[in-house]
């Protein structure tokens, strides 16, 4: 297998191709909940959407801290469920082993699952507490058999600040018995058996059902453990690059085209017979219910279920089109790139609850072709590589680079002799379907905008950012890794994140640094400046041994950047990672089509949007009780047009 591999840097790119892609496509509509990506791929258009939420629920709009809190607890209800997702092999220690198994970044774990156990969600939700109202406002924390959260509000009846319980896992925040102030969870610990009783003065609520989910949750604050300190972080926002000659198509249930083609990456719970992840109890897909429940959200098989993005690409080798996708080629080798927001899925080989752990998966990743050349996957930027066999009908490559969300392929051929294989790459993703658009009755406006920028990733695997590494080493307290854009594009945008092994209890005192520099090394600018580990207010007894540190900086112009972790404390960094988000060279125009079903029977409707950076919309008519199936975006050679068809 090492003797196969190829220097990535040593082969050499031709000129760039004649009809670019799509950077940054993004969808949305009028939908009053689930509009799509467009309300929430960034914090600013997020908090943007949690405002207007929680004005057209409340009748308010949030400005203290108080009601930005309650916005955000109401719009992560209804698009998050608590589930088991599949982990990353962080670690390079396979998918079950390592220090650390949690998915802590909030991207990922909006886009790609949607889902996640309560440790999990409330990790990632940290992320978001720190851009919304500063530096370690949000924490986890230990209780009875489960992880709860606690905010730090400020102002009115919380002074210069105290935290409080804001479960999302259970759907529970308290208020104080005149209904002025949230809760402190060892203020709930101290009465919890009425505190938690849902018929213990309802009316302090403010509409806001104590143990949304179960009414027996509440046991959980009889104890008060662990605080765990920046225990997730935020790296680039989630971003699609369409290629020339490339399709992404999401699907809002599972099953896919065939409605019997299960993809997924994480627990098989195969409720009522249908394989996958699944939540019974939840707001997501009845999130109107969530204000003014008196009974919870109930029990429905399958009321929350994953969603798939599926990439179909076709590199059209006759043109310089397929360069678009390609890092290096020479005379007898292509090697294309692909990054996801979402995660490569699996159809498991047997219906054991993790059976997408296990050897034998399918349909993750599949390439058709002919032409009998080799084809190599790599996953750890192209550090190694694992053989696929042949090209010649179709290679299942799932098992190779299932649970990532990037790869390398490498085929054994020059794009002349490639010219007539028919490649097709057809890679399944599983993806959190709140964030698909979906369509309203009697009319639905679709709104359209492309940014023309793509992501380049070293990590987040430990394996991914070690083939990046320029000086120091993973495990030490100094570490510097280098990345550069895949064809010398101009970057526009750096993110760094760092795991640190930060002790218990952590010292707010020690200091650590983010640095990058654009000029090889030889000056370097402040991406985290004195990061700490803030402890204010109560804490219980324990903490947790380690944090993350995260931040991004601007970096117009470069091609490559070199980025230095440190800090003054001698902690050590198991895990490193770094991200630039570039200009993709040209702009194209892309076909949008949705398909749904209404009380006419079944619909597509397509439009051509223009390329040119600009938001553009589309007003598609709809019938009665719509149900949206599909959204699919491609790269078009057409300049901006639309039609509808049936």
């Amino acid at each position: 297998m090492n003797r196969q591999a190829i220097a990535i840097g040593a082969l050499f790119l031709l000129a760039l191709p004649l009809h670019a892609g799509v950077g940054d496509p993004q969808l949305g509509t009028d939908h009053p909940w689930y509009p799509g990506e467009l309300a929430c791929s960034t914090f600013e258009r997020l908090f943007a959407t949690q405002a207007a939420m929680y004005r057209r629920v409340i009748g308010v709009k949030p400005v203290s801290d108080q009601d930005k809190a309650l916005a955000s607890w109401l719009w992560r209800n209804a698009h998050y469920w608590h589930g088991q997702e599949g982990v990353e092999d962080l670690w390079g220690q396979g998918f079950t082993r390592g220090q650390d198994l949690r998915s802590r970044e909030y991207w990922t774990g909006l886009f790609a699952h949607g889902m996640g156990l309560c440790g999990t969600t409330h990790s990632q939700w940290v992320a978001e507490m720190e851009v919304l109202l500063g530096h370690s406002r949000g924490r986890g924390v230990g209780v009875a058999g489960h992880n709860s959260f606690e905010v730090f509000l400020t102002g009115g009846p919380y002074g210069k600040g105290k935290w409080v319980l804001l479960d999302h896992d259970i759907s529970t925040v308290i208020f104080d018995p005149a209904g002025k102030a949230l809760l402190s969870i060892p203020e709930v610990r101290s009465d919890w058996k009425r505190l938690t009783d849902r018929k213990f003065q309802p009316e302090k609520q403010h509409g806001w059902l104590v143990c949304g989910l179960h009414p027996d949750d509440g046991g959980v604050y009889q104890r008060y453990e662990v605080a765990e300190y920046l225990v997730g972080y935020s790296g680039p926002p989630p971003m699609v690059h369409l290629r020339s000659g490339e399709t992404l198509r999401r699907y809002l249930k599972p099953g896919l085209e065939d409605g019997k083609t299960f993809v997924f990456w994480g627990l098989n719970y195969n409720t009522d017979g249908i394989p996958g992840p699944e939540r019974s109890h939840t707001w997501v897909n009845q999130p109107e219910k969530t204000h003014g429940s008196r009974t919870g959200t109930g029990y429905k098989a399958g009321q929350a279920r994953f969603a798939n993005a599926v990439y179909a690409y076709r590199p059209d080798f006759t043109t310089k089109d397929y360069k678009e996708g390609v890092i290096a080629e020479d005379a007898d080798h292509v090697v294309f790139e692909f990054y996801t927001p979402y995660i490569i899925g699996a159809t498991p080989a047997s219906k054991k609850p993790w059976g997408i752990y296990d050897a034998g998966c399918k349909n993750g990743f599949v390439i058709r072709g002919k032409g009998g050349c080799g084809v190599s996957v790599s996953t750890d930027q192209g550090k190694t590589w694992q053989p696929g066999g042949k090209l010649s009908d179709a290679l299942d490559l799932t098992d190779r680079v299932k649970g990532h969300r990037q790869y390398f392929l490498r085929l054994d051929a020059g794009a002349k002799a490639l010219a007539k294989s028919g490649l097709t790459m057809v890679t399944v993703c599983q993806a959190n379907s709140s964030v698909i658009p979906r369509l309203i009755d009697d009319g639905t406006e679709v709104r359209f905008l492309a940014s023309g920028n793509a992501v380049v990733s070293a990590g987040p695997n430990r394996q991914q950012a070690a083939s990046h590494v320029v000086a120091g080493k993973m495990g030490t307290p100094n570490v510097t890794l280098k990345i550069g854009t895949p064809r010398k594009e101009p970057a526009l945008g750096l993110y760094a994140a760092a795991h640190v092994q930060s002790s218990s209890p952590p010292r707010p005192e020690i200091k650590y640094q983010i640095e990058y520099s654009t000029d090889g090394g030889k000056t370097w600018k402040p991406l985290v400046k004195d990061w700490t580990v803030k402890r204010q207010g109560d804490e219980p007894r324990d903490f947790w041994s380690q944090s993350m540190c995260w931040g991004s900086a601007d970096v117009n112009g470069v091609s490559s950047v070199h980025v230095r972790f440190r800090n003054n404390g001698g902690k050590t960094y198991p895990r490193c990672e770094a991200h630039v988000v570039y200009k993709v060279v040209g702009e194209s125009a892309t076909k949008v089509t949705f398909a749904w079903k209404d009380d006419g029977g079944k619909h597509t409707g397509t439009h051509v949007f223009p390329g040119g950076g600009e938001e553009s919309r589309w007003k598609l008519a709809t019938g009665k009780g719509v149900e949206t199936l599909w959204v699919e975006m491609e790269a078009s050679k057409e300049k901006g047009a639309g039609r509808a068809g049936e």
